[in-house]
């Protein structure tokens, strides 16, 4: 009995293996780009974590820096029959005041720094996540071509591809 050999019918397509290397290539592609997606999203969110704590602490050195203002303003206009006393915690509490509204200039620097960090982050993920939806677009159209067989998959594919290899290193140069 002879024996029967089964090929598939992809087998006599000579573009078979290019379009599942290209597959692989732009699967490829796409999972670093998603993996580089993600990362910028979560430096996004700790810049902006980073930046609310900052905008905090700023309000409440500005609240100490108000506070020991009108402390100062209520001392002075009761001033008591020991004005050197009064003088005194006058003194320490402009001292203070004067500390508060340093440290919150400071702070309101590290908080503006920190919301510039979260655009730029957030512009990166945003070029990501294109790049990420026209590889996948890539990989989609360029898979295609086993169902259909049919020439212009692949090269929509290879176009969505580089499209999207384009925006990820856009997305990198940031």
């Amino acid at each position: 009995m002879p024996e029967i050999e089964v090929k598939p019918e992809h087998s006599a397509d000579p573009n078979t293996p290019r379009v599942g290397i290209l597959v692989g290539v732009v699967g490829i592609l796409l999972s670093v780009v998603t993996i580089a997606s993600h990362r910028a999203h979560t430096q996004a969110i700790i810049h902006r974590t980073e930046a609310n704590d900052a905008w905090a602490y700023y309000q409440a050195k500005k609240i100490r820096e108000y506070t020991s203002e009108v402390t100062v303003s209520v001392l002075q206009a009761l001033a008591s029959s020991d004005a050197a006393r009064t003088e005194a915690t006058v003194q320490k509490l402009d001292t203070a005041r004067d500390k508060y509204a340093a440290d919150a200039e400071k702070i309101r620097e590290e908080a503006n720094h920190n919301d510039a960090e979260t655009k730029r982050e957030e512009r990166r993920a945003l070029r990501f996540d294109i790049g990420e939806g026209l590889l996948e677009l890539g990989l989609v159209l360029c898979s295609l071509y086993f169902l259909a067989r049919t020439g212009f998959f692949p090269v929509f594919g290879i176009v969505a591809g580089i499209a999207g290899t384009v925006m990820a290193i856009w997305g990198c140069l940031l």
